[in-house]
């Protein structure tokens, strides 16, 4: 199976290439996104929840594009939370700004921390390679 590497178009490959990972990587049909979490282009991590929930999935949207993709090609999401009781209803607000019906599977998971300094979502998902 032919295994292709995802890296958007203006990203920095220099987190990716320090710890050995793609951005996204297509196998077959799918297209698996790495854990994204809201930093800023900077490297940044906003306090404000809001941007962070959005800026994870812009991040998770330029991948998507990479691959010819777009949000309605979700077909499972996993999140992972630091306080996840505190802000999931302001997360499925943003959340609902890029899925749509039909909504992917979604699993939401509460962490103890992660590994970026101050991020409180990280954002996995799964996406379908429609065949025609």
């Amino acid at each position: 199976m032919t295994r292709r590497a995802l890296y958007p178009a203006g990203g920095s490959r220099t987190t990716a290439d320090q710890i050995k990972l793609s951005p996204g990587i297509i196998s077959g049909n799918h297209v698996f996104v790495t854990g994204m979490t809201g930093s800023s282009p900077d490297g940044t991590m906003p306090k404000n929840l809001e941007k962070q929930f959005g800026q994870a999935f812009e991040k998770i949207g330029a991948v998507l594009r990479e691959a010819g993709l777009d949000f309605g090609s979700i077909v499972e999401m996993t999140t992972y939370h630091v306080g996840l009781r505190d802000h999931f209803d302001r997360f499925c607000a943003v959340r609902s700004n890029y899925v749509y019906d039909p909504f992917p599977a979604w699993t939401a998971v509460e962490v103890a921390g992660l590994r970026r300094e101050g991020a409180v979502v990280e954002i996995r998902v799964v996406a379908a390679i429609e065949s025609n």
